[in-house]
């Protein structure tokens, strides 16, 4: 059975409290708005708790498009649904869900197909509206338009998604704390380590950036047996954080001297990596990620968002005579729906150990708190609970 929401306000406005990003780069404002009633296609769902991620950080200081105020940011969570709009016949009130920026509507070519975890139906993009129409849910009490993001916008205590964007999930045996970091972070880590790369055991691989996407490799990757797991990161602290997710060997960029990072890892590998992941997003990383791929059948997998119009360069005839394998990832591959409660499977059975990636634990109003933690490198997850 799932948690029971009393129905007075299915069909009502609710009148919440959520953090806005009213500024670029400012601090959040804790107010309180007015969320509508789900439509066609949607739910209304109410957050138990949400965790902040990279990406956040990232649009919340832009002041070029896609940033764009006031708007509700937030987007890994876990919550209960309030109400369901019209035609919805997959969940009903009380269902736990966890929402996810990326779409599954099930019925597409690319969500029919095993090779794709791309939706054509609705594309990723980081529109500010709902997917279908976009409009918006969210109002201030004066009326004027608050915006959304990622489809998810989870930094206010109640919110509307549609259900392309939902998954339902068995809430018996989880931690709500740790099960939210599957809405994107720890999924896109291990399953890029298991579905995009599908690495094998015995192997060596190299994450180039040891945010907790990078972490989160390291976890997949350990847990598939692979025999050397190489971590860069320009923090030293991090080798000792992540000896806990599997990291062997670490490389300080810093301390190659006037060797190219690649030579390096290339040396240390007789010839470099089965598998590379780049979780940082800069193109110049991409790229020695994939120099210091193994010729003939390495993988280089890139994981971090760069900045818009960025570009890699890479030489053609290199490309043409070394026999690698260059791809991205959105969401590590996985398909919500059906890859989120198998993930769910590996945490309740202690084979893949999200708690490892929650490092605090903030009541919701601390959410300011929680961006200086990861800003300043304190922190992997840090979890808000909207009521406790």
């Amino acid at each position: 059975m799932g948690t029971q929401i009393p129905p007075s306000t299915a069909r009502e406005p609710i009148r919440c409290k959520a953090a806005v990003c009213r500024e670029a780069g400012a601090p959040l404002v804790m107010e309180e708005v007015m969320v509508a009633p789900p439509r066609a296609h949607e739910a209304r769902i109410r957050i138990v708790c949400t965790s902040l991620c990279q990406s956040d950080i990232n649009l919340w200081k832009r002041k070029d498009f896609p940033g764009i105020t006031p708007r509700i940011l937030g987007h890994e969570a876990i919550g209960i649904v309030e109400s369901v709009g019209a035609e919805v016949t997959e969940f009903s009130e009380g269902d736990t869900v966890i929402p996810v920026f990326l779409s599954d509507c099930g019925e597409c070519s690319g969500c029919r197909s095993k090779k794709s975890n791309l939706c054509s139906k609705f594309p990723f993009k980081v529109s500010p509206w709902m997917p279908r129409d976009d409009t918006s849910r969210f109002t201030d009490l004066d009326g004027n338009t608050i915006y959304h993001f990622l489809s998810v916008s989870s930094f206010s205590e109640y919110t509307v998604v549609d259900v392309a964007h939902l998954t339902k999930i068995d809430p018996d045996g989880i931690q709500m704390s740790s099960a939210c970091l599957l809405s994107c972070g720890v999924s896109t880590g291990v399953g890029a380590a298991w579905r995009t790369a599908d690495v094998e055991e015995g192997s060596t691989v190299a994450i180039f950036g040891l945010g907790s996407v990078g972490l989160a490799v390291a976890e997949g990757a350990r847990i598939r047996g692979a025999a050397r797991i190489i971590g860069v990161d320009m923090k030293p602290e991090k080798f000792e954080i992540g000896k806990k997710f599997g990291i062997t060997e670490f490389v300080n960029p810093a301390d190659c001297g006037d060797k190219p990072l690649s030579q390096v890892i290339n040396e240390m590998t007789e010839g470099g990596a089965d598998y590379c992941f780049e979780c940082v997003g800069l193109p110049s990383l991409m790229e020695e990620a994939y120099a210091c791929c193994q010729k003939g059948w390495g993988k280089t997998v890139v994981l971090g968002v760069a900045r818009p119009m960025s570009e890699m360069k890479l030489q053609c005839f290199d490309v043409l005579r070394s026999g690698k394998i260059l791809t991205g990832s959105l969401f590590g591959g996985l398909k919500p729906k059906s890859d989120i409660p198998i993930l769910l499977k590996h945490s309740i059975d202690k084979d893949l150990q999200l708690d490892k990636f929650v490092t605090h634990e903030l009541d919701f109003k601390e959410i300011n708190t929680a961006f200086d933690l990861l800003i300043e490198g304190k922190s992997l997850r840090c979890v808000m609970w909207m009521d406790r």
